[in-house]
């Protein structure tokens, strides 16, 4: 390189913005803006340069460099062979908890609850548009459906129909295809109409959808509604919004040993414990709503929630001591004083 060309002035554009530069070389270029060539990657006009060669690549006028680096962002890596993450439809997540959007105070503290509650997943239902006021506040002004998974459900459909119309709808208005399929039998107790759910779930899988399924526990329909096409089955622990807890461990335990798909506890919970009873049963996760809205602290309960399924969690994979009929103390009885 000649002197001259070592005092030539140039133009760049450096990650959308221009720069003048007197440096002969993406080398010299780093070292004058006090970048460590270590620690960055540079894109030339498109192609990456690589870093054992920074010093040699010649700058000239009109070049467009990008300069990036790393910072902090997404989740904490857990040490290698901890991570305990779940998948269902080829959707990978770490949060066990996944909580749903009706019946808080308003947008904002459904919003805040999410937060604390660190899930990655949020039901929502699916509803007309409110065409007399087009600019009120919407759920995706609060929760932002880019950075929490939008899990569209059929809440309120009592046929299979009504059910397949919606998720419809759903896909449409955003393209979702995994999504929560429930179909209720009548409105007192809210329990699945498993004729129609079964309906439902064989149409929406031949239709390409990925339908979480709210379900009796019962181990028998489960199955047919994996072999359906299920990509997770949602069985109820009580009724909807009851907060009675898993009213029946046995067929909960029985469905999660039968399904090779997740196993997720839909309905029914109504404090720590009871989430926590259901991570410990081997279940994949919890779903709830009611539980959070209404309590008296909806944020402090969305805390304790996340939790407790991660202490249920814990508790399963530790494999709880065995019941015994008798006591059995901690400390030997021989050689005492």
């Amino acid at each position: 390189m000649s002197e001259t060309d070592t005092r030539t002035t140039r133009s760049l554009t450096v990650n959308g913005e221009v720069r003048r530069t007197g440096a002969p070389t993406l080398g010299a270029f780093l070292t004058e803006i006090e970048l460590d060539p270590a620690k960055v990657a540079v894109e030339r006009n498109g192609a990456i340069v690589e870093r054992s060669g920074l010093a040699d690549v010649a700058l000239h006028d009109g070049d467009t460099l990008e300069i990036v680096h790393f910072v902090g962002g997404g989740e904490a890596v857990p040490p290698a062979g901890q991570d305990d993450s779940w998948s269902v439809a080829g959707h990978t997540f770490r949060s066990r908890l996944i909580v749903g959007t009706g019946k808080y105070k308003d947008f904002a503290q459904n919003a805040a609850a999410l937060e604390a509650s660190g899930a990655e997943i949020v039901t929502v239902a699916v509803r007309r548009v409110n065409v007399s006021d087009p600019k009120a506040p919407m759920l995706t002004d609060f929760i932002d459906p880019k950075k929490v998974t939008y899990l569209p459900n059929t809440a309120g459909c009592f046929t299979a129909d009504e059910a397949i119309r919606t998720l419809r709808l759903a896909r449409e208005a955003g393209g979702w295809d995994l999504v929560k399929l429930e179909v209720l039998g009548e409105a007192k107790t809210l329990y699945p109409d498993m004729r129609e759910t079964l309906k439902a779930t064989e149409v929406l899988a031949r239709d390409g959808f990925h339908p979480m399924v709210y379900c009796a526990d019962d181990p028998i329909a489960a199955k047919q509604l994996e072999e359906a096409g299920a990509v997770a089955i949602m069985p109820l622990g009580a009724p909807i919004g009851s907060g009675l807890g898993i009213q029946n461990r046995v067929t909960i335990r029985l469905i999660v040993e039968g399904a090779s798909v997740p196993v997720l506890v839909d309905a029914g919970v109504g404090t720590a414990s009871d989430a926590a009873v259901g991570m410990e049963l081997g279940c994949d996760g919890i779903l709830m709503n009611t539980a959070i809205a209404e309590a008296k602290d909806p944020i402090r309960m969305a805390r304790a929630m996340k939790l407790a399924v991660e202490a249920g969690r814990e508790a399963y994979r530790a494999g709880r001591m065995a019941t015994r009929k008798y006591a059995d103390p901690s400390s030997p009885l021989a050689g005492l004083i």
